[in-house]
């Protein structure tokens, strides 16, 4: 895999023992039909328990199971899974970084002892949910509410584009709490198996295929006290859970442009026309030489960006600049690497065209391109462009 300036060369030992061993896993079990799962719409559910066997969630998590990987063998982890597909990386991005961070984060101690191990074992699946049908990039909005009950709370409301609901066993939902006099949002532990939850699949997306999207729906969902993460309130609880998944997408999306590069790459050397291969010509070497340059810059500023988390100084605007741009390159180097293919590029047979596609919703989740330029703006001037 391309790495111009050696990145890779100072690598910890048990760092090239994760990349090693997920990009094998990658290779054997999930890149001989992903094509096909894209085209039908499915997710792999078979490779989740090995997954969760070979450490792939929250790795980087100390203590109830978790293996404690620094957060550089974290980032290549999800590097090597989003080369494959998009759709795995998120898999594993929300199971970890999204449910199980929050519950090690906030959750009691009853509750990490009973999710934390089920949920990095890949025995449970769990989603996040946030986002709400009418409040995508405006979270703080949001309509989904609990009010107290009978030693707990009810909740109502709906949340949509929701990876892994139809799958999940659990939901970290996040509401507003009725019953305090300023609302602040609390995060909930609901089991997706209660009465009054529904988790309908959202059918024909055109984009990220091999991905299980869904809705949350909550209708008077009696959830008890015990379900209620005790140590966060307000949006300081999923924006922070938020910043440790963008952490992993602005090293996923390296990955998926360094296949959409390999791929390319192989093809100009393979690909016979006019008496040669067509890497020969002038205006493919360029493409290749923009492709690597792109890719290279956006290994710098993630391998800069895990030392800023490593020692504590990772602010989220870093992981803003870092998502926005390195997604944005993703997506135009794939796109490059599908003219290279010339009509072959527009077949399952190869991956630019699928990372192209995936790339159209990571490009809008977890944050827009525009609300992280924006965040980068506020940033850089104090000056807020947004309410």
């Amino acid at each position: 895999m391309l790495d111009y300036f050696d990145l890779e060369a100072d690598l910890g030992e048990e760092e090239r023992m994760i990349r090693d061993t997920a990009r094998e896993f990658v290779e054997e079990k999930v890149r001989p039909d992903i094509g096909e799962h894209w085209i039908e719409g499915t997710f792999p559910k078979d490779l989740i328990p090995e997954m969760g066997e070979m450490g792939f969630y929250a790795p980087n998590l100390e203590g109830y199971g978790s293996p404690n990987v620094s957060e550089r063998a974290y980032g290549i982890l999800m590097q090597e899974l989003e080369a494959c597909d998009s759709g795995l990386r998120s898999m594993a991005s929300v199971q970890g970084a999204l449910v199980m961070y929050p519950i090690h984060a906030y959750g009691s101690e009853a509750q990490k002892d009973h999710w934390l191990p089920k949920l990095g074992n890949g025995e449970a699946v769990g989603c996040f949910g946030l986002t709400e049908p009418e409040h995508g990039s405006n979270p703080s909005a949001m309509e989904t509410h609990a009010e107290e009950g009978d030693e707990g709370y009810i909740l109502n409301g709906a949340k949509t584009w929701i990876t892994n609901s139809p799958l999940a066993d659990v939901a970290v939902v996040w509401a507003r709490d009725r019953t305090d006099p300023d609302e602040p949002v609390r995060g909930f532990l609901v089991e997706t198996d209660r009465d009054g939850v529904s988790t309908n699949k959202i059918d024909e997306k055109l984009s990220l295929r091999a991905s299980v999207t869904g809705e949350i729906g909550l209708n008077d969902v009696y959830v008890p006290e015990e379900n209620v993460l005790p140590d966060v309130q307000g949006m300081k609880g999923p924006l922070s859970c938020l910043t440790q998944a963008r952490f992993g997408i602005a090293w996923g999306a390296v990955g998926a442009a360094r296949d959409c590069f390999e791929t390319a790459r192989q093809y100009a050397k393979d690909r016979d026309q006019f008496g040669g291969p067509i890497g020969r010509f002038q205006l493919q070497q360029d493409k290749l030489a923009e492709m690597a340059t792109q890719i290279t810059l956006a290994q710098l500023l993630v391998y800069r960006l895990t030392d800023l988390k490593e020692r504590g100084d990772m602010r989220p605007q870093h992981v803003s600049m870092a998502k926005r741009n390195n997604v944005r390159m993703a997506r135009n180097q794939s796109r490059i690497a599908r003219e290279i293919l010339g009509g072959n590029g527009i077949t399952a047979d190869y991956s630019p065209m699928r990372h192209m596609a995936n790339i159209e919703t990571v490009y809008t989740y977890e944050g827009t391109h525009d609300i992280h330029t924006l965040i980068l703006g506020e940033d850089l001037t104090g000056l807020q462009a947004y309410q």
